[in-house]
């Protein structure tokens, strides 16, 4: 069954709706992971499909500007099938999880350190695109007994300025004017229509759209923290310089039409991932899970085979 949470408040005990039972104790009064000198984590929002499997569970990261719900549909068949627990988590600034001036993967990845286990879900089988991809590989670098085996989502870790429009998106984004007086699908029209000149890919765009939202006040404005991630796109496009190597086992799945992953990347990607798999999905762009699910879905059950 689907359990669901909006955010976890253990780190400070502010109110919120009650932690898993039988998950052990929460964090309060908890060390901040990576020390004390490291990022705080902020209280992410997820969705858990639980089971009584106690194989270690698939954690899905999703990339920059999407959400949990990116991998709602994947997530259900893939508990189906493999019997497993499976989680999906709003990255900081995304989603419902709280907005932060630091998108930094090192602060990322410090949240999703200190979720898995308030939740009892480490280690675990962590599945992360893009962004979530970045962040993935940042965890298992720097605490790999949290993560068994890491599947990176058409993401190396090179920096990725090269083959992206992310910040011209977020431009688009930040100049959108809506009226207050529609209702959402209309103001998801308009926006659309502002979008357009912008960004000529109508895919794109109705991805983008997905993050606008009408707030209490009325106004409508963006999930995604817009400010924020403007500010550090260069953090989110580069890759923290690391000499630890995860010898876990570990699977990058590259599209076949993306440019994310190249064949130079290959030796930085064996350096820190000495047992890592790269494979090719056939027909795919840079949303692999979008572009070919059952492709994507049969990857990752070969892996955990």
């Amino acid at each position: 069954m689907w359990r669901w949470s909006r955010a976890w408040r253990g780190l400070w005990g502010v109110a919120c709706k009650p932690p898993l039972p039988s998950r052990g104790p929460g964090l309060r009064g908890a060390p901040a992971a990576h020390g004390s000198s490291g990022p705080r984590p902020v209280p992410l929002s997820y969705k858990l499909l639980d089971s009584e499997d106690s194989r270690p569970p698939l954690v899905f990261l999703h990339g920059l500007f999407g959400s949990k719900t990116n991998f709602q549909t994947i997530g259900k068949t893939l508990q189906q099938q493999t019997g497993r627990k499976v989680l999906m988590v709003d990255a900081r600034n995304h989603g419902e999880s709280p907005h932060s001036p630091d998108s930094s993967y090192e602060a990322m990845s410090a949240d999703v350190e200190a979720l898995l286990p308030h939740l009892g879900l480490a280690p675990c089988v962590l599945i992360g695109h893009s962004m979530g991809g970045k962040t993935a590989m940042i965890l298992a670098l720097q605490r790999p007994e949290l993560v068994e085996r890491l599947i990176s989502v058409d993401i190396s870790p090179l920096p990725t300025t090269a083959v992206s429009d992310f910040s011209s998106y977020l431009v688009a984004m930040k100049s959108v004017q809506i009226p207050e007086e529609l209702s959402l699908s209309q103001a998801r029209k308009v926006a659309d229509q502002q979008l357009s000149p912008l960004i000529k890919d109508s895919t794109i765009r109705q991805f983008l759209l997905t993050n606008l939202v009408k707030a209490s006040s009325g106004q409508f404005k963006w999930r995604v923290n817009v400010e924020a991630l403007i500010h550090q796109m260069d953090k989110i496009f580069d890759f923290p310089q690391l000499q630890k190597s995860y010898p876990g086992p570990t699977l990058f799945l590259r599209g076949a039409k993306s440019k994310f992953i190249q064949p130079d990347h290959f030796s930085e990607i064996k350096r820190l991932f000495p047992q890592a798999q790269i494979l090719s999905v056939a027909g795919a762009g840079h949303w692999i899970h979008a572009d070919q699910p059952q492709d994507f879905m049969t990857s990752v059950k070969h892996f955990l085979a």
